[in-house]
């Protein structure tokens, strides 16, 4: 490094310990505060400081609002003179005339004109402008007009109206639409369409009671809805036995699969039906299901 500087600055051997030695000054003067914070120990505060600062603090706080309070009241406050009041009636200089400051009493007028009401001496104590040392000092004064007196009970006269129970309406299941199905009381739309769908594929009904054996509408529904349907018999689709197909035949609920073949497979062995008795020869054929089908059947 020396001969760096001597090239490029002309230091001569002298010249550059001193350039060191002043270097190394200048770091220690720079190093030693640091050292010097670094090493030094931590002086602890007292740990009764924080509490003696706190309990300075809220002595003045009191020693403050007690002034305050004791100020405010020699000013604001007048000369109490107890006498009978109403609660209910008595305004705002009447309450100061109590012992009650402008504000609390300006408080208690407030609440009556808001609907609030005073029905026993006792309720004095809800108001909270109220301490329970003026409530005593107040109670014995108090005197609410009307306290003791009754309730007037009064006669109210009703009138009876007659109410005329309107004839039900009576549908004609048969030919009806649902407009004209939502109309009985108890079948919603849900229902309507259930029976319209179940009157196509049987054909109709011949009877009331088949109502039953539509989806979800059980003995309960049933009895609310059946003195307001009516049948219409010559409204119901047949089928001529002796020409009808398998798929004439296959839409009826009454009958399974292997039926309608017997009915076929019958009729082609023997010839055509001449009426009930000559089905009643297919053997697999109920008596149940031959009633059932006889409304619906031509021969």
């Amino acid at each position: 490094m020396r001969i760096w500087l001597n090239k490029h600055f002309g230091f001569s051997k002298g010249e550059f310990n001193g350039l060191v030695l002043l270097i190394v000054i200048i770091v220690l003067l720079k190093a030693t505060p640091l050292a010097y914070n670094y090493y030094r120990p931590v002086e602890k505060d007292d740990a009764n400081l924080l509490a003696s600062i706190r309990k300075i603090t809220i002595t003045n706080q009191e020693s403050f609002y007690y002034t305050r309070d004791r100020i405010e009241n020699s000013i604001n406050k007048p000369s109490s003179k107890l006498f009978k009041f109403d609660p209910n009636t008595i305004d705002v200089g009447g309450w100061q005339a109590l012992g009650l400051s402008p504000k609390q009493a300006q408080s208690i007028v407030n609440y009556r004109n808001k609907g609030g009401k005073f029905y026993k001496p006792q309720d004095l104590q809800r108001m909270y402008t109220i301490s329970p040392e003026m409530y005593k000092k107040l109670l014995p004064y108090v005197a609410i007009e009307n306290l003791n007196q009754p309730f007037t009970k009064r006669d109210f006269q009703y009138e009876k109206k007659e109410y005329v129970k309107k004839a039900l309406l009576i549908v004609e299941i048969n030919q009806a639409d649902s407009a004209g199905l939502d109309q009985i009381k108890g079948i919603g739309p849900a229902f309507a369409t259930r029976i319209l769908k179940y009157r196509e594929r049987i054909g109709g009904f011949y009877k009331k009671e088949q109502l039953m054996e539509v989806y979800g509408l059980d003995s309960v529904k049933y009895d609310e809805i059946k003195d307001q349907v009516s049948i219409n018999p010559s409204a119901i689709r047949v089928i001529n036995i002796n020409t009808a197909d398998f798929d004439t035949l296959k839409s009826s609920p009454y009958l399974s699969f292997k039926q309608i073949n017997a009915i076929i497979q019958f009729r082609k062995q023997h010839g055509n039906y001449n009426d009930l008795v000559d089905l009643k020869k297919v053997a697999i054929l109920t008596p149940q299901i031959i009633e059932k089908l006889s409304p619906y059947l031509l021969f």
